[in-house]
């Protein structure tokens, strides 16, 4: 799924409402690792997304973490070692966890990449393919960004498989 809307418009419960639905109506696979990864350009949108994820999960039994920048790292750590279900992220952070071998991408069914093109304008795009290059070949990718084209385009062709558009334009 690639997808455009304007700020505001409800992007992030645009894909964590359907990763929930998807989430409680299936069996977790066995492992620690998460079922939704969910890739931001900075730490104060994953803050935003994390804190929107508890939100809409606070009376069900999942976990989910921030791994993001800035943060000390033995935390992160801990969680990594449990059974998660959402983890939120910023590219280079999780890259870190990755080359220390800390994360399982094995479990994972859903990898959403919140705001694909400022990931992009920051340089994010070599983390971005290796990140998709470690997650199962029959996860969905679903793709936010506020303009699906340029860049954005040759990066959907490489993570896409037959992507379905949405764009919605602000209101006037």
């Amino acid at each position: 799924l690639m997808a455009s809307a304007p700020t505001g418009t409800g992007k992030t419960a645009a894909f964590v409402l359907p990763a929930l639905q998807r989430l409680l109506t299936s069996q977790p696979d066995k492992g620690n690792g998460p079922r939704v990864l969910v890739l931001t350009p900075t730490r104060e949108l994953a803050k935003q997304v994390a804190d929107n994820i508890f939100q809409f999960t606070k009376y069900l039994r999942m976990r989910s973490v921030s791994i993001v920048g800035g943060m000390p790292y033995p935390p992160q750590i801990r969680f990594l070692k449990q059974r998660l279900d959402f983890v939120v992220a910023t590219p280079g952070r999780l890259i870190d966890h990755i080359e220390a071998g800390r994360i399982d991408f094995s479990r994972i069914k859903l990898l959403i990449l919140d705001e694909a093109d400022r990931m992009l304008d920051m340089g994010f795009v070599d983390e971005v393919n290796r990140i998709a290059a470690l997650t199962p070949v029959d996860r969905q990718t679903l793709l936010f960004s506020a303009t699906l084209e340029g860049e954005i385009e040759k990066v959907a062709r490489r993570l896409l498989k037959e992507p379905k558009k949405i764009q919605i334009d602000g209101v006037q």
